[in-house]
């Protein structure tokens, strides 16, 4: 049987770099506090047709960071400066996973998240993240600031 995201989740879109690796991926924001998950399909699956440990990082770490992010007041652009993972259970092709940020604390330059990824059957597996704030409005592939305004090219 293959499950479907509950309702309230939206698709995010494509176009942010490494995350789109995850596709479909959904999110549901509330307030302060995001919950991202998918449906564990052949694309996220290892040999074993288990979701991959990798899959499961990636999850842990948008999850953390949004978290700290939003509680922070920003929208994204914070990196993750250490992420752990405690892998507790499989997760099957077709099951779906939803991470969440439960603890999360903000000071100055820094936010420390903790949550977990959860499937029907209880605890995927648990995580924890430090966040840096960096003292800049962020930095963007194509050349934009966090502003929204694109840096000059010197010279």
């Amino acid at each position: 049987m293959i499950e479907t995201a509950p309702s309230g989740f939206e698709l995010l879109p494509q176009g942010l770099g490494y995350t789109d690796t995850l596709q479909p991926v959904y999110r549901r924001v509330e307030g302060d506090s995001a919950i991202f998950g998918l449906v564990v399909g052949t694309q996220h699956s290892n040999t074993m047709g288990i979701c991959h440990g990798g899959v499961l990082m990636t999850l842990a770490d948008i999850t953390a960071t949004t978290g700290a992010n939003l509680a922070h007041g920003v929208a994204s652009g914070s990196p993750t400066v250490h992420l752990s993972i405690d892998f507790i259970a499989s997760a099957r092709q077709g099951e779906w996973l939803q991470a969440k940020a439960e603890h999360v604390s903000v000071k100055r330059r820094f936010g420390f998240s903790s949550g977990g990824i959860y499937n029907s059957a209880g605890v995927v597996a648990r995580f924890s993240a430090t966040v840096y704030f960096p003292d800049h409005q962020g930095m963007w592939k194509d050349g934009r600031r966090g502003d929204g305004v694109l840096k000059r090219e010197e010279g």
